[in-house]
């Protein structure tokens, strides 16, 4: 007696792919189903998201595929995963504000605007994007100086604090050191409520960037280290805007006596450690001077009037 054998849709194509309907359900089911969805319009959902993502300010632009962050019709992203990438493309598309600098001799070096990608935004743009969708407008912001070079020629300045102090000048790499990093602050301006930052002014002490090898205290100890010296630079910044009664924001002092400056009146600062930050709480913008003579480091505060 024949026995008469039925196939379901289904069981068909578990036979054709060689599997059990135990062991293959789970994985038929979601191929199945990523292939043949449809939407409202009656055309195939898609199976691979590649996505333009736009950098307008920079005119470039970079494709990535949403299904390595977990694209899937009728699944949710992985935010997690598109956190690390805006992360990523934050780290280099960010710039922090540049306010011009006057120069000793009165000529002005331009400003730069802040540039900043709304990571946020960035990953709540790819978690709605629609399933059509391929470009998408990478989301970044400007903000210009609020203090501009034509303002500031308008203006006359007025000294309202200055603050030397003392080192040796024939130990060559940390007269070096010193004088690299008072050349990086000399001349900045900051307008009303902006912020320094002494790490951001002066960057990474590098052998590159012409900074030397000096003696440094690291856990109360001296050791010989790139960049040692610069916390006479930092230090006696800070005693020049204390005295001239902008707000400080960040200041770390030193495990140890240092000598140049009185107990408790240092700054201590290192590159991705402690920063020197202040700002400025007045109606008008400041402007910060320094040189390098001999054996001495002045840093003068000025204001600019009307």
């Amino acid at each position: 007696m024949k026995r008469k054998v039925c196939f379901s849709f289904i069981g068909l194509l578990l036979l054709a792919t060689g599997c059990s309907q135990a062991e293959g359900k789970e994985p038929v089911f979601a191929s199945f189903h990523s292939q043949m969805a449809l939407d409202h319009h009656g055309a195939k959902a898609p199976v691979v998201l590649d996505v333009l993502l736009m950098n307008e300010l920079s005119g470039e632009n970079e494709k990535i595929r949403l299904n390595d962050y977990g694209y899937w019709p009728g699944r949710e992203l992985d935010t997690a995963a598109l956190a690390d990438l805006a992360g990523g493309f934050a780290e280099a598309i960010d710039t922090p504000m540049k306010n011009p600098r006057l120069m000793t001799d009165g000529t002005f070096l331009p400003g730069e605007p802040r540039v900043i990608l709304s990571e946020q935004e960035f990953v709540e743009k790819l978690s709605s994007i629609a399933p059509l969708e391929a470009d998408v407008v990478m989301p970044i912001y400007l903000t210009e100086p609020n203090v501009t070079e034509e303002e500031l020629k308008e203006k006359k300045t007025e000294e309202v604090a200055s603050f030397t102090t003392y080192f040796d000048s024939s130990v060559a790499g940390r007269t070096e050191n010193i004088r690299l990093s008072a050349d990086a602050i000399h001349g900045t301006v900051l307008g009303p409520g902006d912020t320094f930052s002494f790490n951001h002014e002066v960057g990474e002490r590098t052998v590159e960037r012409g900074y030397k090898e000096a003696k440094e205290i690291v856990n109360k100890e001296f050791v010989m280290g790139i960049g040692g010296g610069i916390c006479q630079t930092s230090s006696t910044l800070f005693n020049a805007v204390d005295q001239a009664g902008l707000s400080i924001v960040e200041r770390f002092t030193h495990s140890r006596e240092i000598g140049y400056v009185p107990t408790g009146r240092d700054a201590t600062v290192s590159w991705g450690g402690p920063d020197f930050r202040f700002s400025n709480p007045f109606d008008e913008p400041i402007w910060i001077q320094t040189s390098v003579e001999g054996g001495a480091i002045t840093v003068s505060v000025y204001v600019f009037t009307s």
